[in-house]
Formats: C-alpha cells, structure tokens, sequence
C-alpha cells in the first residue's frame, strides 16, 4: 500500500516546519548535540535522533519541549497508521482471518491515537509543583496505554498466523509507531 510514504511524510513536514524558523531558532550544534544525548536513553536512539533533530531549533536544550515534540511525532505517525489500518481493513480479497484482524487493529490504534492526544494535552498543562507528579504519572499511564494498544494490534495478527503481504505491511507501520511511542514514554520518563 502506501506505507513507504510514511518517512517523506515526516521529512516534508519537518521541512516545512523549518521554513516556519526564526533565524534564531535554526538548529545548532549544540541543540542537535542535546537531542542526540537525550536519545540515548531510549530504546531506540538512531530513530529517536533523526525523528527529533530536525526540530532542534525548536528544541533547543529544554527538556520538556523536547518530550512534546516526541509525542507530536508519535500522534502523526499512529494517525497515519489509523487511517491506512482503517483503509486496509476495508480492502476487498482479504480473507476471513486478515480482515477480522484488520478490524482489530483498527480499534487498536484508534485508542491509541485517544491515549498519545490525551497525553499530549496533560502535557500542555504540565508545570512544576503540587499537581505535576500526579499529571506525569496520567501521562505516563496513557502513552504506556498506547504502546499496549500497538502491541494488541500485532498480537491479532501472530495469533491468526497471519502472513504475507497484509502482515507485512501492518508490522512495518505498527513497529514504526511502537518505536516512536517507546522513545516518548523514555523522553517523558527522563523529563519527570
């Protein structure tokens, strides 16, 4: 289908997002340095650097931006794959099993998508003091809410033995977004 339009996606919005730049909010060294250190936290730290890097001018060196950034990633990459899942799931000549998967998915990474927006809301109105424990662990609980979801949605398909071309493309965009969704809850964790 359409899934290897996922990462020129990315790459055309981030580039889009530069033109948008003050001249001092271009990146810098030092910006693409911090993100690069920040990464290394996470489970996946190349995927982490060059879905993050491109907004170092933006990031800066501040911590929070950067754990919003990482899941406005996230929710643009699990809506595109809501939508493909949803389109996928419609698609004439799957057989029984895929479709009933499919549908599955689709349930799946709609939660998903409900659980990163939440989060991504709480974490708007995050700020240090007496709520911003409690606010970090809703946020916490939600993203690793998402990440169960993404899980789910593969499991349909191993448990079905599901295989083939149908398979194929839904473990490429689920362990895609399953791996940008771990990268945040790693980045949201470091922030807290």
């Amino acid at each position: 289908m359409e899934g290897h339009h996922l990462i020129p996606l990315v790459v055309l919005l981030a580039l889009l997002n530069l033109q948008l730049y003050s001249a001092n909010e271009l990146p810098s060294k030092s910006n693409t340095h911090y993100i690069k250190r920040s990464c290394s936290v996470t489970t996946y730290p190349k995927l982490c650097y060059n879905s993050l890097s491109i907004y170092a001018g933006k990031i800066k060196t501040n911590p929070k931006v950067l754990a919003q950034t990482a899941l406005n990633v996230t929710i643009a990459a699990t809506q595109e794959t809501y939508v493909t899942m949803k389109r996928l799931s419609k698609t004439h000549g799957l057989n029984p099993i895929e479709a009933a998967a499919a549908l599955d998915c689709v349930e799946e990474i709609g939660d998903a998508v409900d659980e990163v927006q939440k989060s991504i809301d709480e974490f708007g109105h995050v700020a240090r003091g007496s709520n911003f424990w409690v606010q970090m662990s809703d946020i916490q609980t939600w993203v690793s809410a998402a990440l169960t979801d993404e899980d789910t949605c593969m499991d349909g398909f191993d448990e079905h033995h599901v295989s083939g071309r149908v398979e194929s493309l839904v473990r490429r965009y689920i362990v895609n977004v399953a791996h940008l969704t771990s990268n945040a809850l790693a980045l949201i964790n470091s922030y807290a």
